[in-house]
């Protein structure tokens, strides 16, 4: 009943409730938690040659079936947890996010054996700036950002579609444009997401478990905005051994 009459007299003063207000820094934790997860498991398996051993075969060089299931695997659970948000409990969620951080940063491991640590540490550092800048401007812009973003997203088709062309065609100078422009989209979509869930976290008025689950996607869109945006700069500015 206190809790009740607390919430109430939020409403009644025309003020957000606890809840709304910490909905996107909840968010951005477990962002940064998953990114924490990631790093440390790509550090871990590229720094042991006996872990790397796991995703390649030493005698091809080719990557092993274990390596094309650490590869492929992410997709399948942000598959899941997007499908099963009504039916997963928040527990649940929360499991699987961990789960595919520690994925992610095994596939990522193999950026340690194309590019040189100092242009990763630094490309890093780089794709920070730039993502605390665009969550920043989405945070606090009054200009609604809905159709900027409908654009974005249609800009992240595009690219899994030009993408899946170079497969075949093998050109650089395309390459170089979908680097180019996945850098403009996720730099874009950044912004508009930050937005999006600012207004998501405004309308929420207690604390559940759907309302964990909501921060839990939140910060999956929010991880997944910087793993691309870090991996196009890569591409980009990268040093190559």
């Amino acid at each position: 009943m206190n809790t009740f009459n607390k919430n109430l007299g939020y409403q009644q003063r025309g003020l957000a409730m606890p809840i709304a207000r910490t909905y996107l820094a909840n968010v951005f934790s477990w962002m940064f938690l998953a990114l924490g997860i990631t790093a440390a498991t790509s550090w871990l398996f590229a720094g042991s040659p006996n872990l790397m051993s796991i995703l390649i075969n030493p005698e091809t060089g080719s990557m092993s079936i274990m390596g094309w299931i650490a590869m492929l695997a992410p997709f399948g659970l942000v598959i899941w947890m997007s499908a099963g948000f009504q039916r997963m409990s928040a527990s649940t969620m929360v499991l699987v996010f961990i789960a595919y951080s520690v994925l992610m940063g095994i596939s990522l491991s193999f950026i340690f054996l194309a590019y040189t640590g100092a242009s990763i540490a630094t490309t890093f550092l780089i794709t920070s700036g730039m993502f605390g800048s665009m969550a920043i401007l989405g945070y606090t812009t009054k200009t609604d950002l809905t159709k900027f973003g409908s654009i974005m997203i249609m800009g992240v088709f595009g690219i899994i579609i030009a993408s899946v062309v170079n497969m075949f065609m093998g050109s650089s100078t395309l390459d170089l444009i979908i680097s180019i422009g996945g850098v403009l989209v996720f730099t874009g979509l950044t912004a508009y997401d930050v937005q999006k869930l600012k207004r998501i976290g405004s309308q929420i008025n207690t604390e559940n478990d759907t309302t964990r689950k909501m921060t839990i996607m939140g910060a999956l869109t929010l991880y997944l905005d910087f793993i691309n945006l870090f991996l196009f700069l890569l591409r980009l500015f990268g040093n190559r051994k």
